[in-house]
C-alpha cells in the first residue's frame, strides 16, 4: 500500500481568542497519495483555506498531527517548517501572485532562488517548467503581456519547478473563464497523473469535477464525505 505524501490526523484549528474564538477546523483527517488529484469542496467559511494553510505549513494546528512525506510538523520550528515547504510543497493561488517587473522565467526562478539553486541552472529549469505548461514561447514575457490563463500557467510552473511532491491550489480557476479554467485543470491533472504528485485543489466550482480522482467535502470545519471524482469521464471540451 502506497504511503500518503501528505496526511492530517484529527486536526483542529481555533481562530481568534476569548469571546471571538471560532473553531475553524474540528477533527479533520485527510490523506493524499501521489498520482491523485483531489478536490476539497465546501461553502464559504467551511474551513477549506484554513485546512490548506495548515497542510502547507503556513498555519499550525491547535490540535492534531500533520505529516509531509513522512515528516511530522509537530514541534518543528519556523525554519524547519520553511524547509518542509521549500522541499515538498508547491502552491498555486487564485490571484497568481506574480511580480509585475519580472519576466515569466524570472517569476518561476524565484522558487529556486529560495532553495539556493545556482543561477544558470535555475534559469534552465525555469524555462523547462514553462515549457511543461505550454509557455515555451513566453519565457521573456512580463505579466502585463500575458492573459489571465497564461499568468496562471506561470504560477503553476513556479509551483512545480522544484519538483515538489505536493501541489496545493487555492481556487486556481476562479479568476479565469471556462476555457482557460479547463486548460489549467488539464495541466494540474497531468501533473498528478503523469508525474506522480499529490494535487489538492480547494474549490466550490462543480465544473472541476470531471478532472478529479477524489472529491472531499467539508462543511463547518468537518469532513462530511468523500466520493470518487470524474477522472474516468471524458474531459470537458
Amino acid at each position: 500500500m502506497t504511503e500518503p505524501l501528505l496526511e492530517a490526523v484529527d486536526v483542529a484549528k481555533d481562530l481568534g481568542s476569548g469571546a471571538a474564538k471560532v473553531a475553524a477546523l474540528k477533527g479533520v483527517t485527510l490523506s493524499l497519495k501521489g498520482g491523485e488529484l483531489t478536490l476539497l469542496m465546501g461553502p464559504s467559511g467551511s474551513g477549506k483555506t484554513t485546512l490548506l494553510s495548515i497542510l502547507g505549513c503556513m498555519l499550525r494546528p491547535t490540535e492534531g498531527t500533520v505529516r509531509i512525506c513522512g515528516h511530522p510538523t509537530a514541534g518543528a520550528g519556523p525554519e524547519d517548517l520553511a524547509l518542509l515547504r521549500r522541499e515538498h510543497v508547491g502552491f498555486v493561488f487564485q490571484s497568481f501572485h506574480l511580480f509585475p517587473t519580472l519576466s515569466a522565467t524570472d517569476n518561476v526562478r524565484l522558487a529556486l532562488d529560495v532553495r539556493g539553486q545556482p543561477s544558470r541552472a535555475a534559469r534552465v529549469m525555469s524555462r523547462e517548467a514553462l515549457a511543461k505548461v505550454g509557455l515555451a514561447h513566453k519565457t521573456k514575457a512580463y505579466p502585463r503581456e500575458l492573459s489571465g490563463g497564461e499568468q496562471q500557467r506561470v504560477a503553476i510552473a513556479r509551483a512545480i519547478v522544484g519538483n515538489p511532491s505536493i501541489i496545493l491550489a487555492d481556487e486556481p480557476t476562479a479568476a479565469l473563464d471556462g476555457e482557460n479554467g479547463r486548460a489549467i485543470m488539464k495541466i494540474l491533472a497531468e501533473i498528478a497523473g503523469e508525474q506522480g504528485h499529490a494535487v489538492l485543489i480547494v474549490t466550490h466550482d462543480p465544473r472541476l469535477l470531471p478532472f478529479a480522482d477524489r472529491v472531499v467535502h467539508i462543511e463547518d470545519g468537518r469532513i462530511t464525505g468523500e466520493e470518487p471524482g470524474g477522472a474516468k469521464l471524458p474531459r470537458l471540451q
